[in-house]
């Protein structure tokens, strides 16, 4: 579903964010929490000028359950165990994607091939995959190039855009009632220093979504552990609702030739930063970043490479427009010398003398 001012067809130059939830279908908490936020963004849109300026300059979408087969099978009220966490095949989904650390043998499943073709065909900016049983914002690298030695000690296993991942996942467990604090969900269960950790010096695991969308799409995926209870009851939510509900900064922009024409597919990368993200069929590219300078490289077939300086300020994002010029055709080669053809002679005919 899009919870937008336009649901039904793209505003150019209007970023996509995604939320998804129940990929482990005995973990509701996520899903209810998504069924409230479309009712929420709906009813508010007339009445609060925040939600409606969302939805005029963003498009939502919501996919409240990844995994419903796993969600028909677990039981109402249990806050841990595992019944209801794989699909019907009995997958774990959150291992089931490509990794970029080692080679993923699963079988890939209907529920993931869905959702890489979702997201192959949208450009989404932002990301947040929802979940349950601890409580706490995950961010890339979920997996490691040294995961043998991380059974014995988690390390972690940083991306290049190490600081928004980390400004994403503070933004939101500060603005959450306890998650904040850190505090375990039961006696020896790990405490998370501002309520955030990197994936990865949680504990590795290989064929996660969240690196998926970052190092595939370049998308900004983070995961959050909603609450101590996996599937808590009817009564709770409501309280979980008020805890989760408050959650455009970086570079915008087109590219475009010339004579004015998008440039699809060019391929962006923030100097430094070597992860990177392509625009779409009508040039666009967007960039979640912090505060400060950077430069922006930008190459595209049949075009000269481009760069340029730019500065992120805290209030509003850069609107950065970049045009390529089309590369100078290579001079041509310098045309062969003919070849002297020898006259051909009639067989069986002599010269005259």
């Amino acid at each position: 579903m899009v919870v937008s001012a336009s649901p039904y067809e793209h505003i150019v130059g209007q970023p996509n964010v995604k939320y998804v939830a129940n990929m482990h279908g005995n973990e509701a908490i996520g899903r209810e929490m998504l069924l409230h936020l479309i009712e929420y963004l709906a009813k508010s849109y007339g009445t609060d000028d925040y939600v409606r300026w969302l939805l005029d300059n963003t498009r939502i979408h919501i996919m409240p359950s990844m995994n419903p087969d796993g969600f028909e099978v677990a039981r109402e009220g249990t806050c841990q165990g595992g019944q209801g966490r794989y699909n019907s095949r009995g997958f774990d989904l959150n291992r089931n994607f490509p990794d970029y650390f080692k080679q993923n043998n699963k079988r890939n499943q209907p529920e993931t091939e869905a959702v890489k073709q979702w997201v192959s065909k949208i450009q989404f900016v932002l990301s947040a995959n929802l979940h349950g049983g601890a409580l706490v914002a995950s961010y890339p690298f979920d997996n490691s190039p040294n995961t043998i030695f991380q059974q014995f000690a988690s390390t972690p296993s940083l991306t290049p855009d190490e600081d928004v991942f980390k400004h994403i996942s503070s933004v939101y467990s500060f603005n959450h009632a306890s998650m904040h604090l850190g505090l375990p969900c039961k006696p020896g269960a790990p405490t998370f220093t501002n309520g955030t950790t990197n994936g990865a010096a949680w504990y590795p695991l290989t064929g996660g979504m969240q690196d998926y969308n970052y190092v595939w799409h370049g998308c900004m995926d983070i995961t959050i552990e909603m609450s101590c209870c996996k599937y808590p009851t009817a009564e709770q939510l409501p309280k979980f609702w008020e805890d989760n509900k408050k959650v455009h900064r970086g570079v915008r922009g087109f590219v475009k030739d010339e004579q004015d024409r998008p440039v699809e597919a060019a391929s962006i990368k923030i100097k430094g930063r070597d992860v990177g993200f392509q625009t779409t069929k009508y040039g666009e590219y967007w960039r979640v970043l912090l505060p400060g300078h950077y430069t922006i490289e930008v190459y595209a077939q049949g075009f000269d490479p481009r760069e340029e300086e730019f500065t992120v300020v805290e209030s509003n994002p850069t609107l950065l427009n970049l045009t390529l010029y089309r590369a100078a055709p290579a001079p041509d080669a310098l045309p062969s010398r003919p070849q002297q053809q020898q006259p051909e002679t009639a067989a069986g005919v002599g010269h005259c003398s």
